[in-house]
Parts: structure tokens; sequence; C-alpha cells
């Protein structure tokens, strides 16, 4: 009796074999996730730009975040490769800083705002967690970046969600690392928070590193990023914003179902 899961797991190993930019801070290929049998994700393949800002769009339950969990081991994957900076992701993951989607994490566990912020230097504190004073300086200054120094000794459960939002960005920058992957950044966040993330995530890039997000709002695509993947299951298109970001691969990506006159309020660019 045939099994669907290994079939597409069989025809997703033929993509494997892809080459890979050997400057691209992430490479992914032919990874497919599989929740019974039915895919979550099926032989997508991507590869982000070094010094890029990348955004992951899809429509809801198109595998966008389950995507991101997959490379980076957090969901099983069953089938496919992923590699950092030219080597499998694992032997690079100081160099990697991850921000989960706010919902997925549990607020009411009590600690203050810059215990949260040290938790991204756990590799230089090691077991015993001994934080220093230059520790203290370094949380402090990624939450000034993010402006929320002002909070430090706050408990972070009782912080607007913005708030806690930075939080975790703040946390991932003293990480230093030099990709980050961020998983719905801005969603269910205040106007001045999404000002207050963009900016600290373009300069980022101006810093000549990489980010990748998550993103569900369409209407800032153009402003806020260079390269993008659309999906939807399977990778529908990729590559630069200004030549990929069509509404022609956006109804490929969506299945038809964007209204014209909703495309015609985006900022689409010029054919």
């Amino acid at each position: 009796m045939s099994n669907p899961a290994l079939e597409l797991a069989s025809e997703a190993g033929e993509q494997l074999a892809r080459p890979v930019p050997a400057d691209s801070p992430l490479a992914i290929r032919g990874l497919t996730v599989s929740y019974g049998e039915k895919p979550a994700v099926f032989s997508v393949d991507a590869t982000v730009p070094a010094r890029s800002m990348t955004a992951i769009i899809g429509p809801n339950g198109a595998g966008k975040s389950t995507l991101l969990k997959a490379a980076l081991g957090i969901v099983p994957r069953l089938s496919g490769r992923v590699l950092a900076f030219g080597v499998p992701l694992a032997q690079v993951m100081h160099r990697i800083a991850y921000v989960p989607q706010r919902a997925s994490v549990d607020w009411d566990f009590p600690t203050r705002v810059i215990d949260v912020v040290l938790m991204g230097l756990y590799r230089e504190l090691g077991l015993l967690g001994l934080v220093r004073r230059h520790h203290r300086e370094r949380a402090l200054a990624c939450l000034e970046r993010v402006g929320m120094a002002e909070f430090a000794g706050r408990q972070i459960g009782a912080l607007s969600g913005g708030q806690q939002q930075r939080v975790f960005l703040a946390r991932a920058l003293a990480q230093d690392a030099d990709l980050y992957l961020l998983d719905e950044p801005f969603a269910g966040v205040d106007a001045a928070t999404e000002r207050a993330i963009i900016d600290v995530l373009k300069a980022l890039k101006a810093e000549k590193r990489a980010v990748v997000c998550v993103h569900h709002d369409l209407a800032t695509v153009t402003d806020y990023f260079d390269h993008v993947l659309l999906i939807n299951v399977r990778r529908i298109a990729e590559g630069p914003v200004a030549s990929t970001f069509t509404a022609e691969n956006l109804q490929k990506t969506y299945g038809g179902r964007l209204a014209t006159a909703h495309i015609d309020q985006l900022k689409l660019p010029a054919a």
C-alpha cells in the first residue's frame, strides 16, 4: 500500500541537488513537512540573498511559519536540507537569531524585561548563568535600540502586545546574529511599534546582516522588503520584489481570491 507522504518526500528529494550560492545566509532545498498524509510544506526551495530583507508571503495555512520552524529544526522535516552560510544550519546556530510569533509565547511567566533580553546571551552566560555588568549594559543597549530601556525592570506580562514584541526583538539583537528570522513580527502591534521594528530591521540590513520575516500585510511589502518568497504549501515564486511581487504571482499564491480592487491598492512594481 502506497504512503502519500513518502511519495511526496521522494519527489521533493529530486530538488536537493540544486546549487546553493556560497554567500547565501539561508538556503532551503526540497523542504517538505507533513502532518499525517497532508503536506503543510511541499518541496520548497528558497535562497535568501546576502544583506537582504526577505518577506515570506502567502495565505493563512500556506505553511509560512512551518517553513521557518522546519528550517530551524523546531518541527521535523520529512525531507529537505537547510544550509546557512554554506554549511548545515545546525553548525552555525550561533549566527542565527529567531523571533517567534508573539501569540506562541507564555506571557504569564514571571520574569522582568531585562531578564528576557539576557536570555539572548545564553551562550555567553553558560550553564551557571552568571550575569556580569557588561552583560546588563549590553541588554540595556538592545532595549534602548527598540525604545524599551525605561521598561527594563517591568514584568514582561504587564506590557502591551507591541511592547512585548519589541522586547523579543531586543533579545534577538543581544545575540548579535548575522541572520535574523522573524515570524509575523508586525502582527497585532500598534503603528509606533511597527515603525520602530522596521527601523531596526533596516538598520540590521545596513550593517550587512540578513533579515527574513513571515509577513502578512501585502500593502507594506514594497516599502519594507527587497526580496520575496511567495508560497502556498509549494513555492509559487521567489526573487527581487521589483520583479516578483506582481499581480500575476499574487493571484497564483492566493488562488485567485484577491480582488482586483485590492491589488490595485498595492504598490506593485511597474511592469
